[in-house]
Order: structure tokens, then C-alpha cells, then sequence
């Protein structure tokens, strides 16, 4: 290798190792990039009736400062109110599964059991990762500080982004070369309506799951529904892996009546699942953001092992922008045009 190609091949190590270094500002930075692309979309819908552009920005932040202020108090406030007596009645509801694992293998299986281990193993087990859960949760709501902080900082580069969104989408495109300049801002506004239509499925996920999930508990009886609620319409913006964590708590807690009933509870929550994911979200998707479940599922346990919360948060939104540039860029543009010799 020539002298120029080492250069080349260290400048690209050690850009991937400055990268890797500032992934939490990275991602902070997309998070502003997703907000600021939700903002600017409803900033159009005012230009649209001939509002300039300073006052429509206003009213879309203040339109999601109103709707965020109206969330946390008439909702945030309950769930903090009640998160307490939701991490009680856990623990109980532990405690009583291991009082019927006790009585199960005294009563009906204490011959077949005896060179078996014993079943109180498992509720010990899981007594043991309940409390480390709950331990990690005081420990998250503890560092709400940076979480505030982190909110700010993506809310101040989103409306610096909103300002002059076109000077930066410029800079951006005259990273490429010249003649692929118009091709990359194509690029860049089928990422927009993408990512706009990944938005508003989430967001109407998040509302059907919580909705039905709240009607579905109060039915059952479940208690604290509405938190358990609010719980599955939060989780719902993680695809696959927020239907799991967020069906924990309430089976859980329907062990306090009996255990069919948490056998219901899961079975509602799997048809809200289903019924979420192949008629509500797909309306509005429109088939504008098509993920293979696999790989969206991989790359989410990917992202949150390396990036922890945030990862999981910001996944899917890096997927949908990472599998459009791929699809156009790399298939269509590269790929399809690749003539053998």
C-alpha cells in the first residue's frame, strides 16, 4: 500500500474511534434531527395558510409544550403517585408465588421431586431479579438530573435546527460530490417521510396499546390499571421488546387473585399485540416503513447492549434512516446498475 493509502485507511480508524467516543452526543444529536424533522413538518402545515415562518415555529413548540404540560399533569403525575404501590404489590405478588411453589411441592409432588431441585429455586431466582429490577429502577429515577439535562440539550438543538433547517441540509449535501448532490437531497426527503410515517405508527401504537391495555385491566380487575396501562403505551415505542417488559408487572400482579387469571392477562396482552401490529400500525405505516422483524429485533438488543436506554429509544429511527440510504444509495443507485463483464 502506498503512503497515501495508510493515511487514508488511519484517518477512517481513528474518525471511527473519535465517533464511538462522542456516541452518546451522536445520539443526542439524532435525537435532536428526529425532533426538530417532526417540528418542521408542522411548521410547513402553518406555512401553508400563510403564516411566516417565526410564528409558525412558535406555535408547533408551543403546541408540544401545551400537549407535553397536559401529559404530565394529568397522567406522569398518577403514574409517580402510584409507582410505589405498583413496586409493592410486586414484591407481594412474589412472595405469594413462592408461598404456591412451597405448597405445590409439599402437597402433590414431594416423592416425584425428590431428586429434582427444588422449586422454591426458581421463585428465589426470580425474587432475587425482581428486586435487583426494582433496585435499578429507584437508581434511573435518581439520575433524573442528566435525563433533564439531556432533554434540554435535544430540545435546544432541535429549535436551532428549526430555525435554518435548509442551511443545514445543505452542508450535509455538499459533503457528497457534485454530481451526486441532487440524488443525496432526494435521499434526505424520502428519510423525512419515512421517518415522519414511523412517528405517527408509533405514536398511534402508543395510544391504542395504552387505551386497550387500561380498558383490558380494569376488566380483569387487575390492579392499578391505569398505571399498568400508561406502562404498555410508553413501552410500545419499542417494538418487541416493550410488549414483554411492559406485560411483567401486571401478570405479576393478577398472581395476587389467582393464577388463570395471569394467564388471561397474558392472552390480552398477546391480542393487543397482534391486533397492533397487523391492523392498527399498518394503516398508518402505509407501507412507507417496511422492517424485517428479525433484524429490527437484533439490531434493537444490539443498540441497547452498546448504548443502553438511549439505544433502544433511538434504534429504530437510526434503522429506518440506515435501511432508506441503503435501499437507494447502496441497492438502486450501485447495486442495480452493476453490469457483469
Amino acid at each position: 500500500m502506498t503512503l497515501t493509502r495508510w493515511l487514508g485507511l488511519f484517518a477512517i480508524i481513528a474518525s471511527l474511534y473519535i465517533l464511538w467516543q462522542i456516541r452518546m452526543v451522536v445520539f443526542l444529536f439524532l435525537a435532536a434531527v428526529v425532533v426538530a424533522t417532526i417540528l418542521n413538518r408542522l411548521v410547513r402545515r402553518f406555512r401553508q395558510s400563510h403564516v411566516k415562518r417565526g410564528y409558525a415555529i412558535l406555535l408547533s413548540i408551543g403546541i408540544i409544550l401545551a400537549l407535553s404540560s397536559i401529559l404530565i399533569t394529568l397522567i406522569l403525575v398518577r403514574f409517580i403517585n402510584q409507582f410505589d404501590q405498583l413496586l409493592s404489590l410486586i414484591q407481594l405478588s412474589i412472595s405469594q408465588l413462592q408461598y404456591w411453589s412451597y405448597e405445590f411441592q409439599s402437597s402433590i409432588l414431594d416423592g416425584m421431586l425428590a431428586n429434582l431441585p427444588s422449586l422454591s429455586i426458581f421463585t428465589q431466582q426470580l425474587q432475587t431479579a425482581a428486586s435487583w429490577i426494582i433496585t435499578n429502577v429507584y437508581a434511573f429515577i435518581s439520575d433524573s438530573l442528566t435525563l433533564i439535562l439531556n432533554a434540554l440539550f435535544v430540545f435546544v438543538l432541535s429549535i436551532m435546527l428549526l430555525a435554518n433547517p435548509q442551511r443545514y441540509r445543505q452542508g450535509l449535501i455538499h459533503i457528497f460530490p457534485a454530481f451526486y448532490r441532487q440524488r443525496a437531497d432526494e435521499i434526505l426527503s424520502r428519510c423525512e417521510v419515512k421517518l415522519v410515517h414511523y412517528v405517527a405508527g408509533i405514536a398511534l401504537s402508543m395510544v391504542f396499546v395504552g387505551i386497550t391495555s387500561t380498558i383490558g385491566l380494569l376488566i380483569l380487575k387487575v390492579p392499578l390499571p391505569v398505571v399498568n396501562g400508561l406502562l404498555a403505551g410508553l413501552f410500545a415505542f419499542i417494538p418487541y421488546i416493550g410488549a414483554i417488559v411492559s406485560a411483567i408487572p401486571p401478570i405479576l400482579l393478577a398472581l395476587l387473585d389467582t393464577p388463570w387469571k395471569a394467564g388471561v392477562v397474558l392472552l390480552l396482552y398477546f391480542i393487543i399485540q397482534q391486533v397492533e401490529g397487523n391492523f392498527v400500525t399498518p394503516i398508518v405505516m402505509r407501507h412507507q416503513v417496511d422492517l424485517l422483524p428479525a433484524t429490527t429485533l437484533a439490531l434493537l438488543t444490539a443498540f441497547g447492549i452498546f448504548f443502553g436506554p438511549l439505544g433502544l429509544l433511538l434504534g429504530l429511527p437510526t434503522l429506518v434512516i440506515a435501511q432508506t440510504w441503503l435501499e437507494e444509495a447502496v441497492v438502486h443507485d450501485i447495486l442495480d446498475h452493476w453490469k457483469s463483464e
